[in-house]
């Protein structure tokens, strides 16, 4: 039933003695000599409070894979470990332990959760983007653009059904003239604050900026 509990400032170098204390919401084990927690803390799914700092943690990505199971870490503090002097330390415990609502002492703000999303997932930040400026993209790392020789040879062969002729280089070209215009995608934006009111209209006032329509194509 132990749910506090300070072991900080010892010399301790592994954690061996908590395999029953499933039911910890504070710990403290900073200023100590522990090198690895592999294995250790990772069934302490009730944990909100964590401090690991001042100690000889080394390996990032292994302590990030044990605390990350833990939902309800919300106070994290791993500074003046060697594994704080990494450069993507910080972004990398972000992303990896979301629950995480102040680490070193430090509150994590939405800036920096946007910032290691695009750093450590960068295939669904692309997707992401391309959503958001209308295009779809079935395969982020495919290549964009593609030769004209790839599209002559998804053509179909000639035929009375309306299909193109691979041998004639007309129909080749109305075929990707077809194929480009299809793959375009047009938005078109109105300012309807320079559009006369009902009163305005009664009136025969005008305003004093005619509305213009703004289109916009995607390819």
């Amino acid at each position: 039933m132990l749910k506090f509990l300070w072991l900080n400032h010892n010399k301790i170098t592994r954690i061996t003695c908590l395999s029953n204390n499933w039911q910890l919401s504070e710990l403290y084990l900073n200023n100590n000599e522990i090198c690895d927690i592999t294995g250790c803390l990772k069934h302490l799914t009730s944990l909100h409070t964590l401090l690991l700092n001042n100690n000889r943690l080394a390996n990032l990505q292994a302590t990030a894979t044990e605390l990350k199971g833990m939902t309800n870490l919300q106070i994290l503090s791993l500074f003046n470990n060697p594994l704080a002097q990494e450069s993507s330390y910080r972004p990398y415990i972000i992303h990896y332990i979301p629950s995480v609502q102040r680490l070193d002492r430090q509150k994590v703000v939405q800036k920096e959760r946007d910032n290691a999303f695009k750093i450590f997932n960068p295939e669904r930040t692309a997707v992401i983007q391309s959503l958001g400026f209308g295009r779809r993209t079935d395969s982020v790392l495919a290549t964009k653009s593609t030769s004209k020789s790839s599209l002559r040879k998804s053509v179909p062969s000639s035929g009375n059904d309306g299909s193109v002729d691979r041998k004639n280089p007309d129909a080749l070209e109305v075929l990707l003239l077809r194929t480009y215009q299809r793959s375009l995608m047009q938005y078109s934006l109105l300012d309807w604050t320079k559009i006369p009111s009902a009163r305005q209209k009664r009136t025969g006032e005008q305003p004093l900026d005619k509305p213009q329509l703004l289109t916009l194509k995607f390819r």
